[in-house]
């Protein structure tokens, strides 16, 4: 039947069970508002403060349901406002379907008003992108948009319109095709050669070698990467892990894919990663990495790298393989399916030699007793105040490697941060992302003075909706994790890092109508937390910090990963 063609649009996205929408609305992208107003109780618009508040939103909404978000931005600046949110889910393997609107065809390449190339902007920092000059296009386009977002290795995808393509007058022939079924659509099938929809079936060789090596390793040692968490392999890597029975760390995006308190963890790796996992990764004799690519973060001298160790690479990507550090073996193929395989023929090891050396170098877990309030004693009440299925999502900094080591994390989607980027502001609008795509569940938002300035528009969207999203506010007065650096490696000079300004935080919360409440010591925590999550609404929590806080352990970059420049705290 034909129907107009934004009718078709929006079908499209109910084809794909899309039941949520990002957006905020502008001149070029009118005609797509225009349909939604009659699909409303179908498909639910949330519409932010900014542009880039919705496309962290959508991303968030992706990571914590495992579903494709949506997001939508008229063209021009609405269009750009996206760019560092489709970074950030680019850089992090997130599935979000960005739709802009452009200026009609008519005015395409002469500057007119808020006209942008918004698919050579995006081309980039997207798995694919879309200009739609013919409205008979759309059904094939939207397909495909989701089908490349959402299969492989994940990610973003934008589709932009020409305004003319979006016109009342245009009619599109269409059929209702659910998701499941126009996934066989010859229209996707052709895009396997360029974006490989299908997932690479591993090699059973290199299955069989894998094995192989483990039944010569004494010293094994695993890496949880952002793989598990995104192909949702948990279970497997979990059940892999333990009759491997060797020590595990998790990156910054593989936190939820083991658990973070299971007896087998030994922390973070990396920069700041503990000390268990750093000399674990230059003692192994054989590392086996899942779905981890091993950014400069993780293998900041990859010469030195695991020198002594066999280095395996699990990996759906095939681009991602000798990328960063070489290795001895790979396997290619979703995490899920390689983790299968091998535990079907894995036996049951014991390493207790290896684990004993190992595992007791990990940090005490005490929060102490100081009586200046610690970012340990503010994570300790979050860990045991909160459900244990509370959601958490951080912004970029000293705030969220703290998170990060100290909260433990049990399934994918349980943290929202964002690792590949470092896209401070992040936090807030992925908190609402998941809160909306999650409501049974609390969502408590970590976040630093500095990142928190930069999206805390957001508050409006918290507030309109009735989310009760806890923002835990780090605050320091200072761009804490630069003016680190600046300590260590700068000789103390702070240029530019020290907040001295306002506002109120605690009145900025009220005047969007929220509860807000201000913490100097682990007492005053529990308290204004207990209230927050009573609170029926969302809730700021200004934490008082001393400026000199700082995130151990640290290795500077392009150092070896076993050489610290700031040693782990003991209590």
């Amino acid at each position: 039947m034909k129907i107009r063609a934004t009718q078709a649009i929006l079908e499209c996205l109910l084809e794909q069970e899309v039941d949520t929408v990002f957006g905020y609305p502008g001149g070029t992208i009118l005609n797509i508002y225009d349909e939604l107003y009659r699909y409303q109780g179908r498909i639910r618009h949330i519409l932010t403060a900014h542009e880039q508040g919705a496309a962290h939103a959508a991303d968030g909404y992706a990571r914590s349901t495992g579903k494709v978000g949506v997001c939508f931005a008229t063209s021009g600046p609405g269009t750009t406002n996206l760019t560092t949110g489709i970074a950030t889910a680019h850089l992090d393997s997130s599935p979000v379907v960005f739709i802009t609107c452009n200026v009609g065809e008519n005015l395409l390449g002469r500057d007119a008003f808020q006209e942008v190339d918004a698919t050579g902007i995006a081309m980039p920092i997207t798995k694919a992108t879309f200009l739609v000059r013919s409205a008979d296009k759309i059904p094939d386009v939207m397909r495909q948009a989701f089908a490349v977002a959402a299969t492989g290795r994940p990610g973003p995808v934008l589709i932009d319109f020409l305004k003319n393509v979006t016109a009342p007058d245009q009619m599109v022939e269409y059929e209702f095709i659910p998701w499941q079924k126009n996934r066989g659509c010859e229209s996707i099938r052709s895009l396997n050669a360029s974006h490989s929809l299908k997932n690479p079936e591993p090699d059973r060789q290199d299955v069989d070698k894998l094995l192989e090596m483990i039944r010569h390793a004494e010293r094994p040692f695993l890496i949880c990467g952002g793989g598990v968490v995104r192909g949702r392999a948990h279970k497997e890597f979990r059940e892999f892990a333990e009759k491997l029975d060797a020590p595990v760390a998790i990156t910054v995006m593989g936190g939820g894919g083991f658990p973070g308190a299971h007896p087998l963890t030994t922390g973070m790796i990396g920069m700041h990663g503990s000390q268990a996992s750093n000399v674990a990764t230059s003692e192994c004799d054989l590392l086996i990495a899942v779905g981890c690519r091993f950014s400069d973060r993780v293998a900041s001298d990859p010469a030195s790298f695991a020198a002594q160790a066999k280095i395996v690479q699990i990996d759906i990507d095939r681009a991602e393989i000798d990328k960063n550090v070489l290795t001895d073996h790979h396997i290619i193929g979703s995490a899920r399916r390689v983790l299968s395989m091998l535990n079907e023929r894995l036996p049951q090891y014991h390493h207790e030699a290896w684990k004993q050396h190992i595992l007791p170098m990990r940090a005490p877990s005490t929060a102490g007793d100081s009586a200046q309030l610690t970012p340990q004693q503010i994570l300790d009440v979050i860990q045991y105040q909160t459900p244990p299925e509370t959601i958490v999502a951080t912004d970029v900094g000293q705030n969220q490697m703290w998170a990060i080591k100290y909260l433990h994390f049990r399934y994918p989607g349980q943290l929202l941060t964002s690792g590949g980027f470092g896209t401070m502001g992040f936090g807030l609008g992925a908190a609402i992302g998941a809160q909306l795509g999650n409501p049974d569940k609390r969502v408590i938002h970590i976040t630093g003075d500095g990142g928190f300035r930069m999206n805390c528009n957001e508050l409006a969207t918290v507030q309109y909706y009735g989310l009760p999203i806890v923002s835990v506010i780090f605050n320091n007065g200072t761009l804490g994790m630069v003016r680190q650096w600046q300590s260590l490696i700068y000789g103390g000079r702070y240029s530019a890092t020290t907040l001295d300004r306002g506002p109120d935080f605690v009145r900025l919360a009220e005047a969007y109508g929220l509860k807000g409440f201000r913490a100097t010591t682990r007492a005053e925590v529990e308290q204004a937390l207990a209230a927050a999550l009573d609170a029926g609404c969302g809730a700021i929590i200004d934490c008082q910090l001393d400026i000199n806080e700082m995130v151990r352990p640290m290795v500077a970059a392009g150092a070896p990963i076993t050489d610290f420049l700031l040693k782990e705290a003991t209590t």
